[in-house]
C-alpha cells in the first residue's frame, strides 16, 4: 500500500494553526506528523499552504483522534470492518492504536516508541535475523532497524492495522529504500506462517501477540514449540503479557508463559512487562 505523505491533525494542532491565522500571521512552525519533524505552513485568510499544496481550515476536531486528508476532507484515521481500528495520540507523539477502545500499546509513563526500543535492546538485534511475530505499527521493527538487525521478519494478520501503518509517519516502511531490504514485512497470521520458517533460522525474536482472550493460540505451547523450533540455541525472545490483575483475572499471565516457554526448550525469566527468555 503506498505511504499517506499529508498532514496529520490533532486537535492541538488544529487550535495552533486557527490561532496564528486569527492572529494575523502570515505562517505557522509547528509539527504535521506528530512530532516526528517540524514545518512551515504560509497562511491565507481561506486556505493554507504546506509542502506547495493547498488546503482548507480543518474544522472543529475530537479529541484522542487524528485526522489525515483523504483529497476532499479531513477524516479520522479509522476504520471499521468487524471491530473498529483507530489510530490514536499521545502525549508523546508516536500514536498508539485501538481496536474496539482497547488500547493496544502502553503509553502511561513513557512513548510506545521509546518503549519498544527497551524491549527491542533486550534481545540484543545488532547484525541477527529477527522475527517479528506481531508487527502492529511496527515499533519493534523500527528499534530494530536503528539498531542495525540484518533482517526482520515481520507478519502482522489484520489489514487495518497495515492501512494504519501507511497513515503513521513513526511506522517503517518495507519499501524504503533506506532500510536496504532489512525490513520484510507479510500480511500473514503468524501462527499458520511460522510452520513454513525454517528450523534454527531465526537469531532472535520479539513476540507481541494481543491480549489471550483474542488470540490464545499464540499462547499456545504448539506455538512456543514453533518459537523454540525457528529460534538458534543461545538466541532470544521477549514475550509481551502485561500485566493482568491477577486479582480479578484470577490467573498469573507472565509466569503461566514461563512454564510453556520452559517445556518448549527456552530457559525464561520475567522481564519488564513479560517474558525474557533463552533458547536452550
Amino acid at each position: 500500500m503506498p505511504r499517506y505523505v499529508g498532514p496529520l491533525f490533532v486537535r492541538a494542532t488544529t487550535q495552533a494553526l486557527l490561532a496564528a491565522r486569527d492572529a494575523g500571521a502570515g505562517e505557522w512552525s509547528g509539527s504535521l506528523d506528530l512530532g516526528l519533524s517540524q514545518g512551515t505552513a504560509l497562511l491565507q485568510a481561506e486556505a493554507w499552504q504546506w509542502r506547495d499544496v493547498r488546503y482548507p481550515y480543518p474544522p472543529s476536531l475530537k479529541d484522542r483522534t487524528i485526522y489525515y486528508w483523504d483529497g476532499d476532507e479531513f477524516v479520522s484515521a479509522a476504520r471499521f470492518s468487524g471491530s473498529l481500528i483507530k489510530l490514536v495520540p499521545t502525549e508523546w507523539g508516536a500514536p498508539t492504536f485501538e481496536i474496539d477502545g482497547i488500547k493496544m500499546l502502553p503509553t502511561s509513563k513513557q512513548s510506545p516508541f521509546e518503549d519498544a526500543r527497551r524491549k527491542v535492546a533486550l534481545i540484543e538485534p545488532r547484525g541477527k535475523r529477527v522475527l517479528d511475530t506481531c508487527g502492529g505499527l511496527g515499533y519493534f521493527a523500527a528499534c530494530c532497524l536503528q539498531a542495525g538487525a540484518a533482517r526482520i521478519d515481520s507478519f502482522e494478520k489484520n489489514a487495518d492495522v497495515l492501512w494504519l501503518r501507511t497513515l503513521n509517519p513513526w511506522s517503517p516502511d518495507a519499501e524504503d529504500p533506506a532500510n536496504e531490504g532489512r525490513l520484510q514485512l507479510r500480511h500473514a497470521d503468524v501462527s499458520l506462517a511460522i510452520s513454513q520458517v525454517a528450523d534454527a533460522s531465526i537469531d532472535a525474536a520479539l513476540h507481541d501477540p494481543p491480549r489471550f482472550g483474542i488470540a490464545g493460540e499464540l499462547y499456545s505451547q504448539v506455538f512456543y514449540d514453533h518459537l523454540a523450533r525457528v529460534l538458534r540455541r543461545g538466541g532470544r525472545l521477549f514475550h509481551y503479557t502485561g500485566s493482568p490483575n491477577k486479582l480479578t483475572t484470577g490467573r498469573d499471565v507472565p509466569r503461566e508463559v514461563a512454564r510453556r516457554l520452559e517445556k518448549a526448550g527456552f530457559k525464561p525469566q520475567l522481564a519488564l512487562d513479560g517474558v525474557l527468555a533463552l533458547r536452550r
